[in-house]
C-alpha cells in the first residue's frame, strides 16, 4: 500500500500536487472521448487531494480519480547505467458538463 500525505503531515498546495498535464495522443483521445484527464502528481499526494487540488486549479467537478505509480526506466549511457525517476500519474474524471483545455 501506498505512503499517503496526511502521514507525513506535510500540506502542500494545489500548484505544488499537480505538476503537469499529460498531453499525448492518448490523453487527447481519453478527453474526448470518455472526459478523463491525466496529470503528473507529487507521489505523496493522496486521491482526495488530487481530487481537491484539480477542482481548485481548473474550476471543474471531479467524479473520480485513478493512480498509478510508474516505476522508472533503465537507461544506459555509453558505460553509464542509470534510471529516470520514478512518478506518480493520475487519472481524473470529470462532470459529463466540465471540459480542460490545455491550448
Amino acid at each position: 500500500m501506498g505512503r499517503d500525505i496526511t502521514d507525513t503531515g506535510l500540506e502542500l498546495e494545489p500548484h505544488q500536487i499537480i505538476f503537469r498535464p499529460l498531453v499525448t495522443e492518448k490523453g487527447l483521445h481519453k478527453a474526448e472521448r470518455y472526459n478523463q484527464y491525466a496529470f503528473e502528481v507529487h507521489p505523496l499526494a493522496g486521491k482526495e487531494q488530487i481530487r481537491r487540488a484539480v477542482e481548485e486549479l481548473f474550476n471543474v467537478k471531479v467524479v473520480k480519480v485513478r493512480t498509478q505509480s510508474r516505476r522508472g526506466k533503465p537507461r544506459r549511457s555509453r558505460f553509464i547505467r542509470s534510471h529516470t525517476k520514478a512518478w506518480k500519474k493520475a487519472i481524473v474524471t470529470l462532470n459529463e458538463n466540465d471540459k480542460i483545455s490545455f491550448f
